[in-house]
């Protein structure tokens, strides 16, 4: 087995760093899209939780895309693309949310929009 004890730590504890993050990430958008009544949300809000999921969406699919390429032992040893490649995804998924090219989070707001027209008739109509 090649490999410090130093290096087994680091390569622990840089991914019990990207689960805590990644966590942390999931319960704090998972609380902004359900412990908040959206009815009183401006359209800007609601764009912008949409976006943030998109991203969030892009992000897990880019991780499971990056698992399944080979690495080189170039990049297998490279201690900055192990610190700082979750922070490269997120980035990255955030700019192809904010371009909209994807489309997913215009079509949750939509629908979104429209699950809100379709609840206010109804309590209308009640």
């Amino acid at each position: 087995m090649t490999g410090s004890v130093g290096d087994v730590l680091s390569g622990f504890y840089t991914q019990q760093m990207q689960s805590s993050a990644s966590d942390a990430k999931t319960a704090a958008l998972e609380n902004k899209l359900t412990n908040r009544d959206m009815s009183e949300a401006s359209d800007e809000e609601m764009m912008e939780a949409c976006k943030e999921f998109e991203a969030y969406l892009v992000e897990q699919v880019m991780k499971q895309v990056e698992k399944s390429i080979p690495k080189s032992e170039e990049e297998k040893d490279n201690k900055y693309l192990d610190y700082f490649g979750d922070m490269m995804l997120q980035e990255y998924s955030s700019i192809i949310a904010e371009q909209g090219t994807l489309g997913i989070a215009q079509t949750l707001y939509e629908a979104m929009k429209n699950n809100m027209n379709t609840a206010t008739i109804k309590t209308e109509e009640s």
